[in-house]
């Protein structure tokens, strides 16, 4: 039997900071990390050449740092350095599993990750390495929902594989609205629209630009970032 064939050749996954938490309040859950690495490794096993940008929540959010007093760019400052010690973490998962990877941190940082210099990357990711985007893009007020968009249609992504705590976009909360609506499929103008919570304005807007899908779906399912790279059709396409 023919091995399956990825509906992607490239991906760029967006990974919260919350998905390596695990079931702790706060920090790195390393059980986690590790078997969300044996997900990256399985689904890079079938030739996705396979980006990831990594967020920071887990450890401090610039926009909750903020809300409590502290001044926007510092806190900012602070939720980027959070997301180079996530990569850090996700990086060492990987190659203890035999995956060779590239950190590419938007803040200089040499002794710990490579600068982002697009053409280094795009013959790393040529040549197998898995890609971990971290610092999102070096600047304050700029999300790393932004960054991942940005970072996608640098490299050429054929999507944006969002992975989250639901299984797609809903009309509502569905953790608060038992009667939210899932959606199959919706514009990227019917989320500006709705102000549905998928990315924020900047990153939907980039991407109906530039006509970059974002398929949303839930990492709580083993085996579901594969699933979406087979075009299985679980989750919520972006379009």
């Amino acid at each position: 039997m023919p091995a399956p064939k990825p509906a992607y050749d490239r991906v760029l996954l967006k990974l919260s900071g919350e998905s390596l938490l695990g079931r702790q309040a706060f920090g790195i859950d390393f059980r986690t990390t590790q078997a969300i690495a044996q997900e990256i490794k399985e689904v890079h096993g079938l030739g996705v050449q396979i980006a990831i940008m990594i967020g920071g929540g887990n450890i401090f959010r610039g926009v909750r740092g903020a809300a409590e007093g502290v001044e926007r760019v510092s806190a900012d400052q602070m939720g980027l350095l959070a997301t180079i010690m996530n990569g850090i973490a996700l990086q060492e998962a990987l190659e203890k599993i035999g995956v060779m990877t590239r950190h590419v941190s938007a803040l200089e940082i040499r002794a710990i990750a490579e600068p982002f210099i697009r053409r280094r990357v795009l013959r790393h990711l040529e040549k197998g390495r898995v890609i971990i985007f971290s610092a999102g893009l070096g600047s304050p007020y700029f999300t790393t929902d932004t960054a991942a968009a940005l970072r996608a249609l640098e490299i050429k992504a054929g999507a944006i594989l969002k992975a989250t705590k639901v299984d797609g976009v809903y009309s509502a909360d569905p953790l608060k609205d038992p009667k939210a609506k899932r959606f199959n499929r919706i514009r990227y103008i019917e989320v500006l629209k709705r102000g549905l919570e998928v990315m924020d304005a900047t990153a939907i807007s980039l991407c109906k630009d530039n006509k970059l899908p974002i398929i949303v779906f839930s990492l709580k399912k083993r085996g579901n970032i594969q699933r979406v790279v087979l075009g299985e059709g679980i989750g919520t396409t972006v379009y």
